[in-house]
């Protein structure tokens, strides 16, 4: 693959606003001169995630990712930098020349190992669906999935298919046919290995549903078996081994629809199986996920509200349904306080599965919205099960345990409702009720109030910014911050800068994003943010740029500012300087053995090393 031209690569990237894209990962809300949302490369339960329309980048103010549209593709979707140019150019229709295309000399990179694995599975989805819908070995499969009410067209949507039972290695015979690679195939969870070294399929005798990441690209399988003789002692559902792709705790079913449908719906529905997932589907229920057949995880909450501020939780209506609701909600709760939560129950002894074959599309889109419950109305009924509460020590703890849960409430309107309801059912005066929450209340451990730190380089803006990780920093870090936000916003800064003559940041990392600066524009006439990061070669750096470029620039005091920034970092500069030739100069001394020298330069680089802890201690006091 030839090196793709920085003009087409600034048209590909000039084409799109990466609000657009990284909209269709994380849900954005305007906040001061940024759009903030939740970041979604570490746990963020206050929105600290911020895109910047105007330059066209992105920065985390707690983990301190950055980047631009390309960045983000890459760190998110591991991707390569020519394939997450190419997916930007496919978003903007714009045709990527072939020889630009990303080919075969990065066959070695970490990432193209990962999109072998993502064509590895894609072609296994392939194969299942064709056998199920096209061969009479999966006629079995075929009827058990349109018994179960599932159309062609869901079917076809949803990729489903069908492993064979028996001997035959279906999938490891065609990849051997194409000369896959044995350790790819070995990595890729989708075989198992005997003790002589040998690859088997995984998965046989089962329906087979693609797992699919957040981008649609299938990362793994849940294979369903089906009932016949000699299986019992196989589990009902099989799902892919943790690999490179798939991680069950991090995924959620038909996550990739979801979000769609969520931006318009505001919510996503909480399933507890994927047959529930696909028939809600089937019935117009496009924003609807599942997990991978475990019990929720915390994971599966931050992903959620990367993309809605609320969740319904609708599962089964049998006992365990009523207790895996119970366990969500106190789940989603405690991780995404700030996610609203609601939950629909289904008439006992129905799936939402059943409840779609049963009544309908339409019957079950109107219960969807129709029986939307609060938790602590969710609660009222829950605690009350198998309780008789015409006994009186019964119905008094059942009254304690819910005037708990109210006065967890912190919406006294709220509260009064719940208690108008318990005082009408038990013949109990409100008043009486609301003494009990309140008593209850002053026990409760109260939540401590965020306080955002305080920060040198923080950003400056009217509205309040998220709260960041504290990033100390000194007199000098902070003067070469503020030196280099006023470098790229004025031209008369950056005549002025570079013209100093023997200036140089005091950091190593400092110096390498100004040079970057500087170089893109002796091409170009203005700084543009998201070209230039681009153009960086670390994290770091990109990291630095992309904190500096949300700093404020006093115009009224440039010069003023300006000037004390040089004059503290060129105070420093030249004390670096100094310790950097001891360090050369004690080396040369150790080189030739000169053990008076070692000693009389080591004791000089001591002193020097001191003065430098100094002035930073001085700095920070």
């Amino acid at each position: 693959m030839a090196k793709i031209p920085n003009e087409l690569i600034d048209r590909i990237r000039d084409s799109v606003n990466i609000v657009d894209v990284i909209s269709q990962d994380v849900q954005l809300r305007a906040q001061g001169k940024n759009l903030m949302g939740h970041c979604p490369f570490h746990r963020d339960d206050t929105p600290s995630f911020a895109v910047n329309e105007q330059k066209q980048f992105f920065y985390c103010f707690s983990c301190h990712r950055s980047g631009n549209v390309f960045g983000f593709l890459q760190q998110l979707h591991h991707l390569s930098f020519p394939e997450a140019v190419e997916k930007v150019a496919q978003m903007a229709n714009i045709s990527l020349p072939r020889q630009y295309e990303p080919g075969a000399n990065e066959a070695n990179s970490q990432t193209s190992q990962v999109g072998q694995l993502i064509n590895l599975h894609q072609t296994a989805a392939k194969l299942y669906h064709h056998i199920l819908v096209s061969t009479p070995a999966g006629g079995a499969a075929l009827h058990y999935l349109q018994k179960r009410g599932m159309s062609r067209q869901l079917i076809d949507e949803f990729n489903l298919g069908f492993a064979p039972d028996g001997d035959e290695e279906v999938l490891l015979e065609y990849c051997q046919q194409q000369k896959l690679d044995y350790q790819l195939l070995r990595k890729s969870g989708l075989f198992v290995t005997d003790r002589a070294g040998n690859l088997h399929d995984r998965f046989h005798g089962r329906v087979m549903y693609p797992l699919d990441g957040s981008n649609g690209q299938v990362i793994g399988f849940s294979g369903r078996i089906l009932a016949s003789k000699g299986n019992d002692h196989e589990p009902k559902y099989l799902n892919s081994p943790e690999t490179e792709l798939f991680n069950k705790r991090q995924s959620l079913f038909n996550l990739h629809r979801a979000k769609k449908a969520a931006r318009t719906a505001g919510k996503i529905i909480l399933f507890e199986g994927f047959m529930d997932v696909i028939s809600a589907f089937g019935a117009g229920v496009a924003n609807g996920v599942a997990s991978m057949g475990t019990s929720l995880t915390d994971e599966q909450v931050q992903i959620i509200q990367r993309f809605c501020n609320e969740v319904v939780v609708c599962y089964d209506g049998d006992d365990a349904g009523q207790n895996a609701i119970d366990r969500a909600i106190k789940l989603i709760a405690q991780d995404a306080p700030k996610l609203t939560i609601r939950v629909v129950q289904l008439p006992a002894g129905l799936d939402p599965d059943e409840y779609v074959q049963q009544k309908g599309a339409q019957s079950f889109q109107q219960y969807l919205e129709g029986h939307v419950e609060t938790p602590v109305e969710f609660q009222l009924h829950y605690l009350r099960r198998g309780l008789n509460l015409h006994q009186q020590d019964e119905l008094i703890g059942y009254l304690n345990a819910v005037l708990r849960i109210i006065a967890g409430v912190s919406s006294a309107v709220e509260q009064n409702v719940y208690l108008k309801e318990l005082a009408d059912e038990f013949g109990l005066t409100v008043a009486s009720l609301q003494d009990q929450v309140k008593q209850i209340g002053q026990t409760l451990p109260k939540r401590p109030a965020q306080k955002a730190p305080t920060n040198f380089n923080a950003p400056v803006d009217d509205s309040p910014e998220p709260a960041a990780d504290p990033h100390v920093v000194s007199k000098v870090e902070g003067a070469e911050r503020r030196l280099l936000a006023y470098y790229l916003d004025d031209e008369e800064v950056r005549q002025h800068l570079d013209q100093l003559n023997g200036f140089q940041f005091a950091h190593d990392a400092y110096q390498k994003v100004y040079n970057a600066v500087r170089d893109y524009l002796a091409q170009n006439q203005k700084p543009s943010i998201a070209a230039i990061l681009d153009q960086l070669p670390d994290d770091q750096s990109r990291s630095i740029l992309s904190e500096v470029s949300n700093l404020k620039v006093d115009h009224d005091s440039t010069d003023e500012v300006v000037n004390d920034c040089i004059a503290v970092v060129m105070d420093e500069a030249p004390l670096k300087q100094q310790i950097q030739a001891k360090q050369a100069a004690l080396n040369e001394a150790a080189m030739v053995n000169d053990e008076a020298a070692t000693t009389k330069i080591a004791q000089e680089l001591v002193q020097l090393y001191q003065k430098q802890q100094n002035m930073k201690t001085e700095e920070i006091g």
